[in-house]
């Protein structure tokens, strides 16, 4: 009421997305609103027809979106033919101030469905299939979060075309920081691969991010059952670091005022990864699989 700003940046705990984004829609603002867009599919769905009501551009934080390193591993993950085994995790051995954060995250969502959005984001990317099951394990490590509420979760998704993917995540000072970064993906035709050379604490920020190289494995065999290919190391050195990300999401909100560019794929894809991790908290709870 008192700026009357243009463009409106939402960055707070998930619970208030979808409020924030109602309110700064009604005063004809733009958003971009971190990830997730909101707490239900319903919700989300009324935001995305809200922001075609009032024709105003909602750009969703999908910060490996705009990474050049993961777009490369999504580009090449395309050519290792069909199906995909998709095997991504974060998990995060998280003490002190980011301890606290994750247990007000887990106020109203777990780490699969938090974190998880991202990396279901990408498996639809990579497939380019429709997504069709969802099943999920996890477990409450702590007594200091809700009875209801589980620090530890690994959701599995099966795809038209015969791709799986599944994705881990955990936070608290519990979580061990062996392999708590992988991101693999395997194909007829071979596997790639990020690879993290500088593990750093697995709750520090910019590790989220950060790529060492990608690693390029080629399956065909030679006439003496050899492989034919070397792998290859494809060089991430000069990768943004998390900042130069975040300005890379605002220079595409930018541009998207800017050039009118149509936004229904990005909102629609944002809702279509929420409703695959909402699915998989639902199968955890349940001990069901989800038919989507």
């Amino acid at each position: 009421a008192e700026t009357q700003p243009g463009v409106v940046s939402i960055n707070t705990y998930p619970d208030t997305h979808a409020d924030y984004v109602r309110e700064s829609l009604k005063v004809n603002a733009h958003v971009f609103v971190e990830k997730p867009l909101a707490t239900s599919v319903e919700e989300a769905e009324s935001l995305v027809k809200l922001a075609k009501t009032y024709n105003k551009k909602l750009v969703i934080g999908y910060i490996l979106r705009v990474h050049p390193a993961w777009t490369k591993f999504v580009e090449i993950a395309q050519t290792l033919g069909a199906p995909l085994v998709m095997r991504m995790n974060l998990n995060q051995q998280s003490f002190g101030d980011q301890w606290h954060t994750h247990k007000q995250l887990m106020k109203s969502m777990s780490p699969i469905v938090d974190c998880g959005v991202h990396y279901v984001d990408i498996m639809c990317l990579m497939t380019k299939s429709k997504p069709i099951s969802v099943s999920a394990i996890g477990a409450r490590l702590t007594d200091e979060i809700s009875p209801k509420m589980y620090n530890y979760g690994q959701l599995q998704v099966r795809f038209e075309n015969g791709s799986v993917g599944w994705y881990e995540a955990g936070w608290g000072p519990m979580m061990s920081e062996t392999a708590f970064f992988v991101k693999d993906v395997i194909g007829p035709k071979g596997a790639v691969s990020i690879i993290d050379e500088a593990k750093g604490e697995s709750q520090d920020i910019e590790g989220h991010t950060k790529t060492g190289c990608l690693k390029l494995h080629h399956s065909q065999l030679d006439a003496n059952g050899d492989f034919k290919k070397k792998d290859e190391f494809l060089s991430t050195a000069d990768e943004p670091n998390h900042d130069e990300l975040c300005l890379l999401e605002q220079k595409y909100l930018l541009k998207s005022i800017i050039n009118d560019i149509d936004l229904t794929a990005h909102m629609n894809d944002a809702i279509n990864s929420l409703k695959i991790v909402l699915a998989a908290d639902e199968a955890f709870k349940t001990g069901k699989l989800i038919e989507l």
